[in-house]
């Protein structure tokens, strides 16, 4: 018998929003947005808010409930908001999945109701995958809380849990129903967290953009003392850069070997790794970026001058281009602390053959199957000696 086939095509449509003070009653956004085109009113919602973010602003919980209570026709508290560790120990714990699956299940939220998290980018994935796989998927609303949570991490579809001590090894492609950026929940964000942020914009910038790449390097000063216009632009333009990515690359949900938005990430993954997470992912991502294009710049791929103007950014960032922790095991490639051990996990990640990004200028680059591993060790004790010297 002939074999039977079938195509199905699924088109997803989500926004991401721009505002401050999301939860102020005033604000009609998040209602608005919810009640559009719904039938059956209120809507049930879920929240889960990260508590780092709640003890920065501890009025928040009680802000969510009384702006649902003010919104009761529209929207449907089904409790007080739950609490889950933030940072990346969020994502290593399956204690916190179960936490929000078995609130999913008390409180009869459906495939119709939505879970909505607030907070940065490890809990957004973390919740979003414990959305995902609950009643096959639920609908799911992010409020990232972090720069980095709102270009790059929070505005995405994918959804992941660590696991193995492997980041992301567990996860879903389920993209949002809708995201909220509220400025707001940046203005107590300690300095370093503010910073690391950026890495994402240098990175998609080198990769797309180059006049985006100019504004970040003429506005780096501004964007370390906190200037809230260049960082709004910034994250603006880096998260339309990511979805049109998503939307225009033709692999949303990376079935393929390429993800040229990864570029710096089998370095940064590591890291994070091997620093037992005490780098910020944004702050590893920095860190390969800077590899990575060491290696192109040795290579005889960038020209010196665009290498030296990626470095300088980087540096006028306050970011830094080397930790010790790419020196450690270099030289015992078959020890898993090795940062070169980064190459073979990062292939199995995007399964099949290994394909990185490296560039060939700022705004242009070029996938390689390969990387050698002495001049890697080069690039490493070159980045070394200039953060040394900075």
């Amino acid at each position: 018998m002939q074999p039977l086939c079938q195509t199905v095509q699924v088109n997803y449509r989500y926004a991401v929003h721009f505002t401050s003070h999301l939860f102020a009653c005033e604000n009609a956004l998040l209602r608005e947005v919810i009640g559009a085109g719904e039938e059956h009113a209120p809507q049930k919602i879920l929240c889960v808010i990260d508590a780092g973010v709640c003890r920065h602003h501890p009025a928040l919980s009680e802000a969510v409930e009384a702006y649902c209570l003010a919104s009761c026709q529209t929207l449907q508290l089904v409790c007080p908001p739950l609490q889950v560790p933030g940072g990346e120990g969020a994502k290593n714990d399956f204690a916190n999945v179960a936490l929000i699956q078995e609130a999913i299940h008390r409180y009869g939220i459906c495939r119709h109701s939505y879970v909505l998290a607030i907070g940065g980018g490890a809990v957004l994935d973390m919740v979003g995958y414990a959305a995902a796989t609950a009643h096959r998927g639920v609908r799911l609303i992010r409020v990232p809380t972090t720069v980095l949570a709102q270009n790059d991490a929070g505005v995405g579809v994918k959804n992941s849990i660590n696991a193995f001590g492997k980041k992301n090894f567990i996860g879903t492609f389920a993209p949002p129903v809708a995201v909220f950026n509220d400025e707001h929940f940046l203005t107590t964000l300690s300095q370093r967290d503010w910073c690391s942020g950026v890495a994402e914009a240098v990175k998609v910038a080198l990769l797309k953009d180059e006049r985006f790449f100019a504004y970040i390097e003429e506005q780096a000063r501004r964007l370390v003392e906190r200037d809230m216009q260049s960082m709004r632009w910034t994250i603006y333009r880096c998260a339309q850069l990511h979805l049109e990515h998503i939307a225009n690359g033709g692999d949303p949900f990376e079935t393929g070997s390429s993800r040229p938005l990864d570029f710096g990430h089998w370095a940064a993954h590591k890291l994070e790794q091997l620093s037992s997470h005490s780098l910020r992912h944004g702050e590893a991502v920095a860190i390969g970026i800077a590899l990575d294009t060491t290696y192109a710049y040795l290579i005889g791929l960038l020209p010196e001058q665009d290498w030296l103007r990626i470095l300088r950014v980087l540096s006028l960032l306050d970011l830094a281009i080397y930790t010790p922790e790419l020196d450690q095991s270099l030289h015992d490639c078959q020890n898993s602390r090795c940062i070169l051990a980064g190459l073979d996990e990062f292939r199995e990640h995007l399964g099949g053959q290994l394909t990185l990004p490296l560039l060939e200028r700022i705004g242009r680059s070029t996938e390689v199957g390969a990387l050698d591993r002495n001049v890697l060790g080069q690039s490493i004790a070159l980045l070394r000696k200039r953060q040394l010297f900075r």
